[in-house]
C-alpha cells in the first residue's frame, strides 16, 4: 500500500493526515529554489532522527540517528548536490541538526537520484512540519504524533505518490 498526497492530506491505510507542502504547490518540473513539491511516485530511502527529542520507535526503513555534523548538499555547483553531507562543508547544504524541530525526524524520497541532475531539485523530505503547517521549500511536512504513527506503519516497499 502507498502513500498518497490529495489537496494537502496524505491518506495511507486508514490514516488520513494533514500536511504543508511546498509554498508555491506542486510541479512536474521540479527546479532547485522553486519553493514547489515535485510529483511523482518516490521511495522512502532513509529515516534520520534526533534521539535526544525523539524516543525509540520501530521502523522497517533504515533508520539512522542525526550528528551534529550530518547535513544534505542543496548546491548544484556541488559533486554531492542532493547527497547527505558531513560538515564542515564547502558548498551549500541543509543542516539536519536544528534549534527548530522540523529535521528532528525526517524520512528521505528517492527524488531526483539516479541519475542526480543538477538544478533538478534537492533536499525533499517528508519532516515535521512548523505551526499551523506553514508551506515548506519543497518538502512535503506534517506533525510529529503523525510522522511517528506513520513510520511505525509504513512497510520497506510503501511509496509516496505525489
Amino acid at each position: 500500500m502507498n502513500i498518497r498526497l490529495k489537496r494537502k492530506y496524505l491518506y495511507y491505510l486508514n490514516f488520513k493526515i494533514k500536511c504543508a507542502i511546498g509554498k508555491k504547490g506542486l510541479t512536474k518540473n521540479k527546479q532547485e529554489g522553486d519553493l514547489k513539491t515535485p510529483k511523482g511516485i518516490f521511495k522512502l530511502k532513509k529515516v534520520f532522527y534526533r534521539r535526544d527529542r525523539i524516543k525509540f520507535f520501530k521502523s522497517r526503513i533504515k533508520k539512522y540517528y542525526i550528528k551534529k555534523n550530518i547535513g544534505w548538499c542543496d548546491d548544484p555547483n556541488s559533486e554531492h548536490y542532493n547527497r547527505e553531507i558531513k560538515f564542515p562543508f564547502k558548498g551549500s547544504a541543509e543542516r539536519f541538526w536544528r534549534k527548530d524541530n522540523i529535521y528532528d525526524l525526517i524520512i528521505i524520497l528517492n527524488y531526483n537520484f539516479n541519475p542526480t541532475i543538477k538544478n533538478r531539485g534537492s533536499a525533499i523530505f517528508l519532516h515535521i512540519c512548523k505551526k499551523n503547517y506553514e508551506p515548506t521549500k519543497g518538502c512535503i511536512a506534517i506533525n510529529k504524533k503523525d510522522m511517528i504513527n506513520l513510520i511505525i506503519n509504513i512497510k520497506k516497499n510503501t511509496k509516496i505518490i505525489i
